[in-house]
């Protein structure tokens, strides 16, 4: 149903979702986060979807692409819900957000090609045709009657088992998957009755969806997330997009979440799920046509990070429910800050797409600045003030690390200093954010900032910290942080090359007619944003690397972006070679000494160009720290089972000691911002 216009924040007004009643329009709409375990969503995974719903938001939509067969092997955590053990898990969870006041449906799927050949029972997966898919690289087989079958009958299985969870209701995935496989044109080579037209494409979905609605009734909400252009050649097309759609919601569902793109590349993906350097929100007006000719609610989800551009849609008539879900894994209270005044105190997206990325690089979702989200089992989102006394801080650096440490121990309510050698806060961020397309990772320092004035510490920028000015404050606890370029790996000639800072801080520019050779043996961030300086500049770019592929550390959503830049530009990529040394030639241009280790005898190479640029992390700047030491109570030494604990540091090694004294960041260790941020958090939390 939708509501009439009156001067209630459209965010916040109740809609009305066949028989349910949702108290306000932003949904957390379905993904994986990965927290399950066995397959099921236990206690992790339930703790996070209920601090959503303690914030404030209207649905969440847990199992984004929770699987129905076993021939859908989990490829990014999935759950599994052709087991029966899962309802009791679903009920647990259900009647926690429910007590909470928001409405749980669950995503229901098969993945289709969508997956791996070799993972869980090592089944073949199964598709419409046997088109392998580019993502995950299987090569499925072509689903004979007998699969779709029981492929169908897997589906109300697995929708009866979330209505006997307590689940108000379910969607159908139909984008990527083993529904749309059959649906979009691109995918489905059938030359049999389930091929060709449309109405022959559409004969599986259809199938699959009124078995389940027969199945589970009507008082149970069925919707279906959905491509409805897919933009590519040989793709669903909107039109057939939309017949589709029109028939779909003649069968029975009672919402659509909207999807525009294709998902089986990470170039598609990262089109489709756009992250940092894109405009926010791309796909309204799509989705307010799609809301014209469609009579059931229609939802959607991609970059609607702020509640300005939520209300934008739903003022604009462009969406029924305005899904917020990378938003709300920044800040899982974002709608109770909107209802309660404190719109301005909502920690940003910044569009990083680390909570997507994270899921392959280290097993499960992670927000690159919220290091509480996952973790609420443990780390509270919300940081209690302290009940002992007020302590007296110092934190020496205004990177993320020291902006953290600053924020925390100021919520805690302890009186805070934190010094910055820079006139602007934000460390190596205010590097990266030197890239136009990553200037949103602002988000991550000005939060932080604000909150930092909103608590009342002083905030010292352009003031290089001595010694003696950290003892003059009379601290109980003194905190560094903070790191610089490291270039020691070089065996020769580490005097003659520059890093990456110095390309991002605008200290290196060179001449368009100049050849600058990038050495990267980190695998991140850096030096791919060095690139994409430096090739503005027109130079001619090597990019080497001893690694096998490019950029490792960097994932699918945000790779395809530089891979662009490195194919505009074309960029010269050189993999498997290790820079050994620099040298100044006769005619004063550099010649870059690099080598294999996969030759035998091991052979040398020589490539001459103007300018060497290499990324090899950080050494920790701890010069001040090493000048606090003797007089510190620990001696610099943390308790890890205390840190593990989120216990207090008790540590004493120097009785006559006068302060704790800690360093976080880089300032042990080359590493992340969520990293940085995550030592900061449970470092300070108990203090």
């Amino acid at each position: 149903m939708r509501a009439q216009t009156s001067n209630v924040d459209p965010l916040l007004r109740p809609f009305r979702l066949k028989h349910l009643t949702l108290r306000n329009r932003v949904v957390s709409t379905s993904h994986e986060p990965a927290f399950g375990e066995d397959g099921l969503p236990k206690d992790r995974y339930r703790a996070y979807h209920l601090e959503k719903a303690r914030g404030g938001v209207g649905l969440t939509m847990i199992g984004g692409s929770a699987v129905v067969s076993p021939d859908s092997p989990p490829s990014f955590g999935n759950l599994l819900l052709y087991r029966d053990e899962i309802v009791p898990w679903l009920r647990r969870l259900a009647d926690d957000v429910h007590d909470a006041g928001a409405a749980v449906m669950c995503q229901v799927t098969h993945l289709g090609r969508r997956t791996s050949n070799y993972s869980g029972d090592w089944l073949p997966v199964v598709s419409a045709s046997p088109l392998r898919e580019p993502a995950h690289r299987a090569f499925p087989k072509a689903a004979e009657p007998w699969d779709i079958d029981r492929i169908v009958a897997d589906y109300v299985a697995a929708a009866l088992r979330c209505r006997a969870g307590g689940l108000d209701g379910i969607e159908l995935q139909s984008y990527g998957h083993f529904l749309d496989s059959f649906l979009s044109p691109s995918t489905n080579h059938r030359d049999d009755e389930l091929g060709g037209s449309l109405t022959n494409r559409l004969a599986v979905p259809r199938r699959v969806l009124r078995a389940v609605r027969e199945a589970v009734g009507p008082d149970f909400v069925v919707g279906m997330r959905m491509a409805l252009a897919e933009d590519r050649p040989g793709g669903l097309t909107f039109d057939e997009g939309m017949a589709a759609a029109e028939q779909f919601s003649a069968d029975g569902i009672d919402f659509i979440s909207t999807i525009r793109g294709s998902i089986e590349s990470d170039a598609s993906l990262a089109r489709t799920i756009p992250s940092i350097g894109t405009p926010l929100a791309p796909f309204l007006e799509f989705n307010g046509e799609i809301r014209r000719r469609l009579d059931i609610p229609v939802m959607h989800a991609a970059r609607i990070a702020d509640p300005a551009t939520a209300r934008h849609a739903l003022r604009a008539g462009l969406l029924d429910l305005v899904g917020m879900t990378r938003a709300q894994i920044a800040d899982p209270h974002l709608v109770t800050k909107v209802a309660t005044g404190q719109e301005d105190r909502i920690r940003p997206c910044v569009g990083a797409s680390y909570c997507l990325d994270a899921i392959y690089d280290s097993g499960d979702t992670k927000c690159v600045h919220n290091p509480a989200t996952g973790r609420e089992l443990h780390v509270p989102h919300i940081v209690p003030p302290t009940i002992g006394r007020r302590r007296k801080a110092v934190v020496v650096g205004a990177g993320p690390a020291g902006l953290e440490a600053a924020r925390v121990l100021g919520e805690r309510g302890h009186d805070v200093v934190l010094f910055e050698a820079s006139d602007q806060p934000g460390g190596q961020i205010q590097l990266a954010a030197q890239n136009p397309r990553r200037r949103d990772l602002l988000g991550i320092v000005d939060w932080r900032v604000g909150e930092c004035k909103h608590l009342g510490v002083d905030l010292r920028l352009g003031t290089y910290a001595e010694a003696q000015d950290v003892l003059a404050e009379h601290a109980d606890l003194v905190v560094a942080t903070g790191g610089v370029p490291n270039r020691s790996f070089l065996g020769e000639g580490e005097h003659l090359v520059a890093d990456t800072w110095d390309v991002m801080s605008g200290s290196l520019r060179p001449r368009s007619t100049d050849a600058v050779l990038v050495y990267d043996d980190h695998g991140g961030y850096p030096a791919m944003d060095a690139v994409e300086l430096l090739a503005a500049t027109g130079a001619r770019l090597h990019y080497v690397t001893p690694e096998r592929m490019l950029a490792p550390d960097v994932g699918s959503m945000n790779s395809p972006a530089y891979l662009r830049v490195f194919a505009a530009h074309g960029v010269t990529t050189v993999l498997a070679q290790r820079l050994r040394s620099v040298r100044r030639t006769g005619d004063g241009r550099l010649a870059a000494t690099l080598y294999s280790e996969y030759t035998e005898p091991e052979s040398e190479t020589e490539l001459v160009v103007d300018h060497v640029v290499v990324e090899h992390g950080t050494l920790p700047n701890d010069e001040l720290y090493n000048d606090l030491l003797a007089g510190s109570r620990n001696l610099g030494e943390v308790d890890h089972r205390a840190l593990l604990a989120h216990d207090v540091q008790n540590v004493v090694r120097n009785e006559a000691g006068r302060y704790q004294l800690f360093r976080i960041g880089d300032a042990v260790t080359s590493r992340n911002i969520h990293a940085a941020v995550y030592d900061a958090l449970r470092l300070c939390l108990p203090v």
